[in-house]
């Protein structure tokens, strides 16, 4: 069996069970943990970089990288059409059983034959590309899924304020996009293997989505180096 930290975390936290944080360690931040009811969190305790994309949702939307589905929960009551997918059966189940009604278990590279008019990538989602090399076919695939007046919300940070040393001077490696990280989760028992995450500073997303056929606008910055960009062909 594929260790699952995450969506085991989410199950037990929908089905009561005792549960512990989840564990992260990643390559440029060392330890943290993520707290399992930060996941289930209502709109309105949502950071206002979610909420503003939420409310400039319209029409068919994708949700890639649901986890406990709390953006499509909260899309599907106001009425829209969401399609929420995850590649962890767990979280499906989760999402299932908070009472989501259009809920796949598929990688969103595998994603086909289907089209909308939002495509959401929140909570750093668009990190689910993973490298830096591989974000063009990222951005075509993303694409191919979109009508044409479609638009991709996503947020993500520049962490490049995680390689400044005490003097505050910004070593970053020369070998690799700075932003590019690996990580590990861990719950109870279970640990993932590693993976690679991205994050995007705003230069270099505006670079990457011009150079794809794609207009990139900030809608709005956040309090910790994090922005939301909205995305359209």
């Amino acid at each position: 069996m594929i260790p699952d930290p995450l969506g085991q975390a989410l199950l037990d936290y929908q089905n009561n069970i005792a549960t512990e944080d989840i564990e992260t360690y990643s390559s440029v931040g060392g330890k943290d943990v993520l707290p399992i009811d930060y996941l289930f969190r209502s709109y309105k305790d949502m950071p206002k970089l979610e909420q503003k994309a939420l409310d400039l949702c319209s029409g068919k939307i994708l949700d890639i990288g649901c986890g406990a589905g709390s953006h499509s929960l909260y899309l599907q009551e106001k009425g829209f059409d969401v399609t929420a997918i995850d590649i962890s059966k767990n979280a499906i189940e989760v999402c299932k059983l908070r009472g989501l009604e259009n809920v796949q278990k598929i990688d969103c590279w595998q994603l086909k034959d289907q089209k909308f008019d939002t495509i959401l990538l929140l909570m750093n989602g668009i990190g689910l590309c993973g490298k830096l090399a591989k974000l063009p076919d990222f951005f075509n695939h993303l694409k191919s899924l979109l009508h044409p007046n479609g638009q991709i919300l996503t947020d993500s940070s520049d962490i490049v304020y995680m390689y400044e040393d005490e003097e505050g001077d910004i070593d970053v490696p020369e070998t690799k996009y700075y932003g590019e990280v690996k990580f590990t989760m861990t719950y109870k028992m279970q640990k993932s293997k590693v993976f690679n995450w991205l994050y995007l500073d705003v230069n270099t997303l505006n670079y990457y989505a011009k150079n794809n056929g794609l207009q990139c606008n900030i809608i709005l910055e956040g309090p910790h180096y994090d922005y939301l960009a909205k995305l359209t062909v």
